[in-house]
């Protein structure tokens, strides 16, 4: 069934079970992954309906001047989503489920409506500022450089965010980046060759951690083991001492990193059996009629 999502009436699919629905959920978006033909929100359109549970995926709005688009906004498409659902399935319990920069904006989501659960799948717990440094300097580790090249890509990272945030001239912050684009590991650390204007990172400093603590809803929080992108440990320390009221489920996926797919892939024949094991068996256990 194809829909519009929002003000904006963004293109929309909702996949529905062949009977009455036992829950229903909508997709959130990873940063790189904005449209409802994403692999990752086709597996759930596959795996989901024939458990009885109803999915809605729609293209996320569209960036402007090449700016993410903010986390509020995709909070208010994804309340928008939910009131679409609640429409086509009526009672039944409906959630989010979020990837990337789509789970912070679940979370915010759920802090601010009534959602009935969340699947969270590689959800930072900390800044998305402080997220990139750990991001960046794990990609270099994993690329084989060493202490010097971390110090140099620190002060890069440290010198470019006092810069979006106000706090240097733009003369500064783009000789920094001319020092660093000529470095072998500069495509690694994910910065542009000409700096932006100061404030285009508009979420640079959104803090999960006090909207994790309205949340109380449960959460499934899944984790690929080798996870490059996300401070696993750091991440759950924030989970578990601020979303008091929820109750928390963890996943770690073997032979995962970012996403639930094995050995990196990004096509639906890589996702993991036991991330597809893991959520239809928390989903059974919370929706009516699992038994």
């Amino acid at each position: 069934m194809k829909l519009g999502v929002g003000e904006q009436q963004l293109p929309a699919i909702l996949d529905l079970p062949a009977g009455p629905a036992r829950g229903a959920l909508a997709v959130l978006h990873g940063s790189h992954a904005g449209t409802r033909s994403h692999f990752l929100y086709e597996h759930l359109a596959r795996l989901l309906p024939p458990a009885g549970i109803a999915v809605l995926r729609y293209d996320r709005r569209p960036r402007v001047d090449g700016h993410d688009v903010p986390l509020t906004a995709q909070a208010d498409d994804a309340a928008a989503a939910l009131d679409v659902l609640r429409r086509q399935v009526g009672d039944a319990p409906v959630g989010l489920w979020g990837f990337s920069q789509g789970a912070w904006a679940a979370a915010l989501t759920a802090s601010r409506h009534r959602v009935d659960f969340l699947v969270l799948v590689g959800c930072s717990g900390v800044s998305p500022a402080r997220q990139m440094r750990y991001a960046t300097a794990e990609q270099l580790r994993r690329h084989g450089y060493g202490d010097a090249d971390l110090a140099h890509l620190s002060r890069l990272r440290r010198v470019t965010e006092t810069y979006l945030r106000g706090g240097l001239p733009r003369s500064v912050a783009q000789a920094e980046l001319d020092a660093a684009v000529e470095r072998p590991w500069f495509p690694l650390v994910f910065l542009p060759r000409e700096v932006p204007e100061p404030g285009a990172w508009a979420d640079m400093d959104f803090d999960p951690e006090p909207v994790f603590a309205e949340l109380s809803c449960p959460v499934l929080l899944c984790y690929g083991e080798t996870d490059a992108w996300t401070p696993i440990e750091e991440s759950l320390a924030v989970w578990r001492r601020a979303a008091r009221a929820a109750e928390l489920t963890v996943a770690r996926l073997t032979g995962c990193d970012h996403a639930p797919t094995l050995h990196e892939a990004d096509d639906l024949a890589g996702v993991s059996p036991q991330y597809e094991q893991v959520l239809l068996s928390w989903l059974n256990r919370r929706l009516p009629g699992g038994g």
